[in-house]
């Protein structure tokens, strides 16, 4: 088959198959190949989306940037399932077979380097929201019955709901330093990422932590089961769990970056 080649992700070498259904970007099964001690896991795709100008044009596809991404996403997991990956960004294309294998014998050190710091860890993702309407006590309640009777009234509802608010908030902020605390010191390394915006992720609440946390596997059900200790410590708070995920937070070779 004809096309660029589109790199998912670069790995050790390693024994076990991928599931025969797989397919990846395109609808084109991935595959690997090999250079040294190291496997770049590719596929082949269409040239007409993924030149430079092209690919421009295809960012602005919300539909096939999705596509793609689940894609993407698919291919990753199952190589999670099966060794550890390091995640390459998406859309990351070579002309040929040959690109690959010179990419990969210019960073082979630092690849090899990041893959050894990886090697037997996956991510967790961890995000503490806040249900601001809670009231007082921390749980969401109703606005007293009836209109307030005078504007004196009206002031005073709305500085008590002012105020139980601010101690929600608080009360979340302390719960989730706790938190990340608590799981840094279960996990090898920890990142903080930026909250989340509400508007672009859907969720509901405001969202006070969001963390990633790379755990080795063999401790990987002990660290979910704190987790999930937790969830109910603080009314009004949420506290959600993802992964297990390719260590995406932790592929950058400089310990403080994130992206291979």
């Amino acid at each position: 088959m004809t096309g660029l080649r589109y790199v998912y992700a670069v790995c050790r070498p390693f024994g076990a198959a991928l599931q025969s259904q797989l397919t990846g970007v395109a609808g084109d099964p991935p595959r690997t190949l090999r250079h040294r001690g190291l496997v770049a896991v590719v596929s082949h795709v269409p040239e007409a989306d993924f030149t430079e100008e092209s690919l421009k044009e295809r960012l602005e596809d919300l539909d096939w940037l999705a596509a793609t991404a689940r894609a993407h996403q698919q291919v990753i997991d199952a190589l999670t399932a099966v060794t550890t990956p390091l995640p390459l960004r998406m859309a990351t294309v070579f002309r040929d077979d040959s690109g690959v294998r010179v990419m990969m014998e210019e960073r082979e050190q630092g690849f090899l380097r990041i893959l050894d710091r990886l090697d037997g860890r996956v991510e967790w993702g961890v995000k503490v929201y806040v249900d601001e309407s809670a009231g007082q006590d921390g749980r969401a309640g109703p606005e007293p019955a009836g209109k307030p009777a005078s504007g004196r009234e009206y002031l005073l509802r709305r500085r008590a709901r002012t105020r139980a608010g601010e101690e929600l908030w608080q009360r979340a902020e302390e719960f989730a330093a706790r938190l990340h605390g608590t799981l840094s010191d279960r996990a090898d390394e920890a990142r903080l990422h930026a909250p989340q915006n509400p508007a672009l992720s859907g969720a509901t609440g405001r969202n006070v932590l969001n963390a990633a946390y790379l755990v080795r596997r063999d401790l990987s059900e002990e660290f979910v089961e704190l987790v999930d200790r937790t969830k109910d410590d603080a009314p009004g708070i949420r506290v959600e769990l993802t992964g297990p995920w390719a260590a995406y937070s932790f592929a950058g070779e400089n310990p403080e970056e994130g992206d291979a």
